[in-house]
């Protein structure tokens, strides 16, 4: 299966020059080999997110892995980098026979000067209303700094103000996004959140439990007292 995986990434290497020659400068072409998320990027034309072969995986593709092979094709979304760039996106999904996800093929178009045309001939014909902003996507050859970015939009709280409820809410958004598919994931977030490795680890199995069978509420104010009882002993009696 693996070898099968290897000879569609290695069919679909001369494509990713095609369309991005096709398209021309405003067009980036990202081929995506999903089981190696810190360097998933195999093949790259084309300069509109400023990554390279090599680079990590963005939030959106970090968001397909989380799905798994329940994960569907995301085609002509719109997106804001980090830098402010407006890029029209499509996400097409890589599958071996049996039809397992384990890559993407990616088209990135800057669309910020169509865009402004098109908002200056609306506002010269008096019509058309303010898109809706795009939300922020962050692209980079960092695995952590992608992690980081997507810790820092879940930290409406301090840790130690969140009940368990919230504290298990963070772990489950987080799982849900992928991040804990990446390497190491587990260690940043417990680092960045100020608690042990070991209480982070209990917070994501008891997220996933409780996604899969939503136990009694008193079965969960119980399992959240011991969760509670052994992160302040790996902390030393501190949250």
């Amino acid at each position: 299966m693996e070898a099968e995986r290897d000879a569609i990434l290695a069919a679909l290497t001369p494509v990713v020059d095609g369309i991005a020659a096709t398209f021309g400068p405003v067009c980036e072409v990202v081929l995506h080999d999903y089981r190696r998320p810190e360097r998933s990027v195999v093949a790259l034309s084309g300069a509109v997110t400023g990554r390279t072969v090599g680079g990590a995986m963005s939030q959106i593709g970090m968001r397909m892995v989380a799905r798994g092979d329940e994960a569907a094709d995301e085609l002509n979304y719109v997106t804001r980098t980090d830098t402010g760039k407006l890029v029209k996106s499509s996400t097409m999904l890589l599958r071996d026979s049996s039809g397992a996800v384990f890559g993407a093929l990616c088209v990135n178009v800057d669309v910020g000067a169509a865009s402004e045309v098109h908002a200056l001939l609306g506002a010269l014909a008096g019509i058309g209303a303010a898109p809706a902003e795009p939300p922020v996507t962050t692209f980079g050859d960092d695995i952590d700094s992608v992690v980081d970015v997507m810790l820092d939009a879940h930290r409406h709280q301090s840790w130690a103000l969140l009940d368990r409820a919230g504290r298990l809410d963070l772990f489950r958004s987080l799982d849900e996004r992928g991040v804990f598919a990446v390497r190491r994931a587990i260690e940043q977030v417990a680092g960045r959140l100020g608690i042990s490795r070991a209480s982070a680890y209990s917070y994501l199995s008891q997220s996933r439990k409780e996604s899969r069978s939503r136990p009694s509420e008193g079965m969960r104010e119980q399992s959240g007292s011991l969760a509670d009882a052994r992160e302040q002993a790996n902390n030393g009696g501190h949250t």
